[in-house]
């Protein structure tokens, strides 16, 4: 239970008209009207600052960010050598830490001009080096890094989806002794940004370690967290729907989306594709055929499982629409890349949520302009879905975009970043409408409704505002301060 607060003279975001107060009691807005009487609440005078709902991250993986703000940094490289190079700089640091294994973060190789090789990383030193790429599908090692994950017959020392995959799991854990404290620090710095909830969907399952987690500090979120194919019947064996809250979560953890991965990655060219790459690749790469995709969609929303599938090539969304539709499900499509006009209608009439990344748009506009070229009208199509009646929600998959709602924001309003003109402008959003899709669905405060609030000092919805750089005064979890720079 936490204690009252009277918040006195909020301007409320979407909402003309003079500052009014706030009352937040037992975690709830309970009363919005001028001239509260304080009673026994604690008064903060807001001095006319906006007050919104509360920012959720649709979508990210939190140990891996937790991890990444550790990391080597090597996402400026725009060749091969380059990288090497930033790993040779960080071997000369001597770093006790990186002795067993160096971690770097970041690269994206689908435009350099020469190829990631063991040999070539070799020459930045002996250690292990192990290279994670910006959308996680690849991971690049050095000969020791191969020997380490157990893959020395990938001689090329580039390893990409399910190879990677499961030499991330190695990798975290020789490089995450400390990853609670990680954790607990990146929630903290989440609330910062406005930040009252994250859909977490790390490929483990991480519903206990949330719970020892909350124990340990990192109560400044709330977290729903995801269950992948491998523990669906671990999950559904404990009877657990998702929206349960789990035991020892304090009413912070609940139980997320049933996650499945259908197609790779952009970067990587596995993403799967209706048209070939031009480099000779093929169209990309399907995880599941359609009759085992339906299988899965039933068997979770059978068990009261909110299908997460993720979908970037517009054959793979397509195969994902077809399957929702098949198991009379609903659910959301993540990321939702590239899509056939023909489908953005049915994201709307199945009632499929987009869970999208808008600045995964403003990251590979460039590399979409050679892979998917001719195609990009309907890449990143965040305008159109939302004409067509799409629920939509922003996230940044983080670590591959930062934990930071007001840039996901500002990407979807704005389709420009460092100057650059904006990318296929047609397809920005209206600032009100990313920001209810930043908000889990809230589009107002309003009487009754739960106090997960942020503060701002300027309106996100005035024009031209710059939504990067939102400074945030404050942030309540269920009335409780998180955040605080009043």
């Amino acid at each position: 239970m936490t204690s009252p607060v009277l918040l006195q003279n909020a301007r409320l975001v979407g909402r003309d008209g003079e500052p009014t107060d706030v009352l937040l009691e037992d975690g709830l807005v309970s009363a919005i009207v001028s001239g509260i009487a304080p009673g026994g609440a604690e008064v903060v005078d807001l001095d006319g600052r906006f007050l919104a709902p509360g920012l959720w991250d649709a979508h990210t993986h939190m140990q891996q960010w937790a991890l990444v703000r550790q990391r080597l940094d090597v996402s400026a490289a725009a060749s091969a050598l380059e990288a090497v190079d930033l790993v040779r700089r960080r071997v000369a640091e001597g770093r006790p830490a990186d002795r067993d294994l160096l971690v770097g973060y970041g690269f994206r190789d689908a435009l350099w001009p020469d190829e990631p090789t063991a040999a070539l990383l070799d020459a930045a030193g002996s250690i292990p080096v192990a290279l994670v790429s910006s959308d996680l599908h690849a991971v690049w090692l050095n000969t020791t890094g191969l020997a380490l994950v157990g893959a020395p017959e990938h001689s090329t020392g580039l390893l990409r989806e399910q190879d990677a995959f499961d030499a991330s799991a190695i990798i975290t854990s020789v490089d995450s002794g400390r990853i609670d404290e990680w954790v607990v620090d990146a929630t903290r710095a989440a609330a910062e940004r406005g930040v009252v909830g994250v859909v977490d969907l790390e490929m483990t399952l991480s519903l206990e370690a949330w719970v020892a987690r909350v124990e340990k500090g990192a109560d400044s979120v709330r977290v729903r967290a995801g269950v992948y194919p491998r523990d669906l019947d671990e999950v559904i064996a404990r009877g657990l729907r998702s929206g349960d809250d789990i035991p020892g979560g304090r009413g912070l953890v609940t139980m997320g989306p049933a996650k499945v991965i259908t197609d790779g990655s952009l970067n990587t060219r596995t993403a799967y594709c209706h048209d070939p790459y031009p480099d000779g690749v093929g169209v990309g790469v399907s995880v599941f055929t359609p009759a085992e995709l339906v299988a899965l969609l039933r068997r979770a929303s059978d068990a009261g499982l909110t299908p997460a599938v993720h979908a970037i090539g517009d054959h793979a969304n397509t195969i994902a629409l077809d399957a929702f539709e098949e198991a009379g499900c609903s659910g959301s499509i993540e990321h939702a890349q590239l899509l056939r006009r023909s489908d953005v209608e049915r994201f709307a009439r199945l009632g499929v949520t987009a869970s999208v990344q808008p600045e995964h748009a403003m990251d590979d506009r460039d590399v979409a302009e050679v892979y998917w070229e001719g195609r990009t009208d309907r890449a990143f199509p965040l305008e159109a879905l939302a004409r067509a009646g799409v629920r939509l929600r922003l996230g940044s998959d983080a670590p591959v975009a930062p934990l930071d709602p007001w840039v996901a924001m500002a990407a979807a309003v704005t389709r420009s970043r460092d100057g650059r003109e904006p990318w296929h402008p047609e397809q920005r959003l209206p600032a009100a409408v990313a920001l209810e899709a930043s908000t889990d669905g809230r589009a107002a405060i309003l009487h009754g409704s739960v106090a997960d609030l942020v503060v701002l000092d300027r309106d996100p919805l005035e024009p031209g505002v710059d939504l990067r750089s939102m400074p945030v005064a404050a942030t309540l979890l269920g009335g409780r301060f998180t955040h605080r720079a009043l």
